[in-house]
């Protein structure tokens, strides 16, 4: 039975993919701050097939308290199969740019706690126990645009981050999961005007996520096709990137 943590449950896309893992009989550890909502997911993913699934209250962001509510989750649950990074704010791109408080918030919370939860959840385990860590990042992070560069930088070191350690660990039983979607159709979006071929729906990019952990794959774009939509962006020259309003 695959023992999973997923640290930002109320996310669309992680209820998506925590649903394809309860039919597979997985348990779950959901952790987020929304103590309501965090109960109603573990009852509909036990009513789908999961083992178990606890709901546990915790401040994702809250920087000095991660290393010691990680250990509290160690304590609790024992050592987890799988983690699953899933919690992020898109925020305001102009508000960001004016407000420093804001932009350290984007900066907090979209790469610095990540960072410092995949450390905690790394930190003294060793590399022969097996365990898979999937962290959502953004085909963002892949090249700094002028629409959203704050966001997209703290996405970027989160690649970074996640590219260095996938190094560490290669060939070892750790798996470094970096998952980059698209325009995805959530909550997180709302403010955004949808519609076209390349937005898609949570379910989609887990099921992307699932076949990623199935066959071991590092990289997922999701879907498919901003593979080559990013290679093309970050390779396009500066004289030509500088002049387009993306």
């Amino acid at each position: 039975m695959t023992k999973i943590l997923v640290l930002g449950a109320t996310s669309a896309i992680a209820q998506a993919y925590a649903r394809r893992r309860a039919e597979q009989g997985a348990s779950f550890i959901l952790a987020g701050r929304h103590e309501d909502r965090l109960k109603a997911i573990a009852a509909d993913l036990v009513a789908r097939g999961a083992a178990s699934a606890e709901a546990v209250v915790v401040d994702l962001a809250a920087l000095d308290q991660i290393e010691t509510a990680e250990q509290a989750l160690r304590a609790r649950f024992g050592a987890c199969d799988e983690a699953v990074i899933a919690y992020g704010v898109l925020g305001e791109q102009a508000k960001s740019e004016s407000d420093l408080a804001v932009a350290r918030e984007m900066f907090d919370t979209n790469f610095t706690s990540a960072a410092l939860w995949i450390l905690a959840l790394l930190k003294d385990r060793p590399p022969a126990a097996p365990f898979t860590l999937v962290a959502i990042g953004s085909v963002a992070g892949d090249r700094g645009r002028a629409s959203n560069f704050i966001y997209g930088a703290a996405k970027g070191a989160l690649d970074r981050l996640l590219e260095g350690l996938a190094q560490k660990y290669a060939g070892t039983a750790v798996r470094i999961i970096t998952v980059k979607p698209g325009f995805v159709d959530t909550p997180m979006t709302a403010g955004i005007a949808k519609g076209g071929p390349l937005w898609a729906s949570p379910d989609r990019v887990a099921a992307d996520i699932e076949r990623a952990v199935a066959k071991g794959r590092r990289v997922v774009y999701t879907p498919w096709f901003w593979w080559p939509i990013m290679l093309i962006i970050r390779h396009l020259p500066w004289f030509v990137f500088r002049r387009l309003k993306i």
